[in-house]
């Protein structure tokens, strides 16, 4: 039985790999996969609800999570919210700009998840910036810095986030931890990007019309609906240390009370006119494709985990490598071929709280690696991804210029997290 699994597991793994050339959806290919994955596991043991129920559990925190934070978000943004920060960049200067689309980039994406993060980012570089090759280096940071802000933040990756709601981290340890490697992991390729863009000035792009026919929000809405979705967001850690409840529960309240709040803040509009900012519509715009994608992965890597092969992997890399830090390093540097969603996953399953408790070495590292090694080729993560697609980027544009550099920027960031642990 063992052996059918882990031949199916790898099928749908190197078919997620392979999205793009396959011109298979991956979340149909994770969901065929779970499929087969428990069919197979039910047909050779029999009665296997109690686990199955066991591991939806735990699958409806992490997605009830993402759903409700995904939907914050699209509030922000229906409302313009993020205006309030990108209207107040204000430099010529190409290296001065650089080092602060970095720094806002690696912050930002601490609260909000890096995917969104590099879509705002990239979309503020294509109103500052005329130049288009100045706006690939730039999308390089964006990626590297996205990452890295993610990565010391328990809601700012969904692998740090699916570490933090399962146990295995705790808010404050994984910013203490995990802050300066991700700083470390980010400022040397800033570095050197700003140094080669050295004495550069600003070419700033013709001015069109944009959202001709749009409902302009005012001020005072856009600054209310970012701070009150930005503060829920960075609540929910401090709700669940205070309440000892699960996340979701937390950012499902918050959800709740935003909406509320727009619902007076647009009560006195017409129907059409308060329809793109309504909740229900943020609701319509999430992406339920990735979801429904991290439903079928987790509850795929679920089954192998019951069935201990998981356990097994973990036995047999420790007698091969030896060296934790080896390991999780190793980790990291396949994240950025393959997803690191089931990465994350598999390793949660691979090793146990009772062998590594809560803020283990272990896990600290695996969150930074995670989170980082996506960087290292533009196809790692969804941030890479986000701004291929945006900015037209090819990938081999990105190995020649910017991959050597994140490859340096994460095996910096790991040697400052084991020096410092």
């Amino acid at each position: 039985m063992n052996t059918i699994l882990i031949i199916f597991f790898v099928i749908t793994y190197a078919a997620i790999a392979f999205e793009h050339p396959l011109k298979v959806n991956k979340s149909a290919t994770a969901l065929i996969g779970c499929g087969l994955l428990w069919t197979i596991y039910a047909v050779f043991t029999g009665n296997v609800t109690e686990h199955l129920n066991e591991s939806l559990s735990a699958t409806a925190q992490i997605v009830f999570f993402l759903m409700g934070a995904m939907t914050i978000v699209e509030i922000v943004d229906a409302h313009d919210g993020f205006d309030v920060i990108t209207d107040r960049i204000k430099t010529t200067r190409m290296t001065s700009l650089l080092w602060l689309i970095g720094f806002v980039t690696f912050f930002l994406s601490a609260v909000l998840d890096n995917l969104t993060t590099t879509i705002v980012m990239m979309s503020l570089t294509r109103k500052l910036l005329g130049q288009r090759e100045d706006r690939l280096f730039f999308a390089g940071i964006i990626v590297i810095a996205a990452n890295a802000g993610g990565a010391w933040s328990p809601i700012g990756d969904v692998t740090t986030t699916m570490l933090w709601i399962g146990g295995h981290i705790t808010a404050l340890a994984i910013i203490k931890g995990v802050f300066i490697p991700s700083v470390v992991n980010m400022v040397v390729p800033l570095a050197v990007i700003g140094y080669m863009l050295r004495g550069k000035t600003i070419v700033s792009p013709d001015k069109t019309v944009e959202n001709c026919g749009k409902y302009e929000t005012t001020s005072f809405e856009r600054s209310f609906m970012f701070f009150a979705g930005i503060g829920v967001l960075c609540a929910v850690p401090v709700f669940k240390t205070l309440t000892h409840l699960p996340p979701f529960m937390g950012v499902l309240f918050g959800l709740g009370l935003l909406w509320l709040a727009g619902e007076l803040i647009h009560r006195g509009k017409d129907d059409v006119e308060k329809q793109r900012l309504t909740l229900a519509s943020a609701l319509q715009r999430i992406d339920l494709s990735s979801l429904v994608f991290f439903i079928g992965i987790l509850l795929a890597v679920a089954a192998l985990e019951h069935t201990c092969i998981l356990a097994s992997l973990a036995q047999w890399l420790d007698a091969l490598v030896g060296n934790q830090a080896m390991i999780v390093t190793l980790l990291g540097l396949v994240s950025a071929i393959v997803d690191n969603v089931p990465l994350v996953a598999a390793s949660m399953g691979m090793y146990s709280l009772a062998q590594f408790p809560a803020d283990s070495f272990l896990w600290e590292f695996l969150a930074y690696a995670a989170g980082t090694g996506g960087s290292i080729l533009i196809i790692g993560s969804a941030a890479g991804v986000a701004a291929m697609g945006i900015e037209k980027i090819e990938f081999f544009w990105y190995v020649r210029r910017i991959s050597l550099l994140a490859l340096i920027g994460y095996i910096s960031g790991a040697v400052a997290y084991v020096l410092l642990h």
